[in-house]
């Protein structure tokens, strides 16, 4: 990985981070709509912005793996489930969004690597689809 990678990592994890303060935000006044006697402290608060902005900054920063010309697919797919897993199970432990208990961190992991490989097969296909329209159109 290149010192451009990563900036270009650090500039999009930049970029977007933002939006995770903004959803944590609205999921916070959206639960508490629902709930009469909600409380969440100061630091419960400071703590779910921090991960929101975390989470949306590993997200987006991940993105730029795709564009490293000399990485396989299965590389950057790769590199960007690691590190999105550990960011995602991080935020959810540290915040108590799922108890520290190997079966539910067994079914977080699961449920989060199906998910990657699904959106991630998706996208793949839909590429080589519109790689191949766009190939015949040249021809």
């Amino acid at each position: 990985m290149s010192k451009k990678d990563i900036k270009e990592f650090l500039l999009r994890g930049a970029l977007f981070g933002g939006l995770g303060s903004i959803i944590v935000g609205f999921v916070l006044w959206m639960v508490s709509l629902g709930i009469d006697d909600f409380y969440l402290s100061g630091g419960h608060i400071f703590l779910a912005i921090v991960s929101g902005y975390i989470l949306a900054f590993v997200q987006a920063g991940t993105t730029a793996f795709h564009q490293i010309e000399s990485w396989s697919v299965v590389k950057s797919c790769g590199l960007q489930l690691l590190l999105l897993y550990l960011a995602y199970l991080g935020a959810y432990l540290i915040n108590s969004w799922i108890e520290f208990r190997w079966e539910v961190v067994l079914i977080f992991s699961g449920i989060f690597i199906v998910t990657y490989l699904l959106i991630c097969s998706i996208v793949i296909i839909v590429i080589k689809c519109v790689t191949k329209k766009l190939n015949s159109k040249l021809k």
